[in-house]
């Protein structure tokens, strides 16, 4: 597939998490049926830091110069080390969705990208901007499906009634 469905994609996204994200309370948005799964709130929080600190900048860096070393990037710890439960989810909503403009911006003024650029990862070897790219859409995927879920699961245990009637959550 061409760049130009990727970005389409990641434009397109933009508009499902916006549509996602409105209207929560807070109440929704720090809901977890396990202590250590993801809220809304701490997905936006990673969202927002993967939009500016992994995927654009080594999707760049490997277009400009393939043999520099990726950006640093660690997600896991982010979580904690950057207190994603104390930041104000509205806040974050706004600056992720902010940032994907951006992203998508850049990503539409580029001139016959070598998408082929490949930096020599030392464990995994070759990595293309275009698998960064590509990555970039399915990580959107995932998260869109957890949000979704996490919404599911607090109408599943907040609901008065049975929740069964719309069918079973697969």
């Amino acid at each position: 597939m061409e760049a130009a469905y990727y970005t389409a994609r990641l434009y397109n996204n933009k508009q499902v998490f916006e549509a996602l994200l409105q209207g929560l309370s807070s109440a929704e948005y720090r809901f977890k049926v396990n202590p250590e799964d993801w809220c809304i709130l701490e997905i936006i929080c990673h969202l927002y830091d993967e939009e500016r600190e992994d995927f654009r900048l080594r999707v760049e860096s490997i277009l400009e110069d393939p043999s520099k070393p990726l950006p640093p990037a660690d997600p896991v710890s982010w979580a904690k080390t950057r207190n994603y439960m104390e930041e104000n989810f509205e806040n974050k909503v706004s600056a992720f969705l902010a940032e994907r403009r951006k992203s998508v911006d850049w990503l539409q003024s580029l001139h016959e990208p070598n998408w082929d650029n490949s930096y020599m990862h030392p464990k995994i070897g070759p990595v293309p901007a275009s698998l960064i790219l590509t990555n970039w859409v399915v990580h959107d995927d995932l998260h869109i499906k957890q949000i979704t879920r996490r919404k599911y699961e607090y109408i599943e245990q907040n609901a008065s009634d049975r929740i069964d009637y719309a069918g079973k959550w697969v």
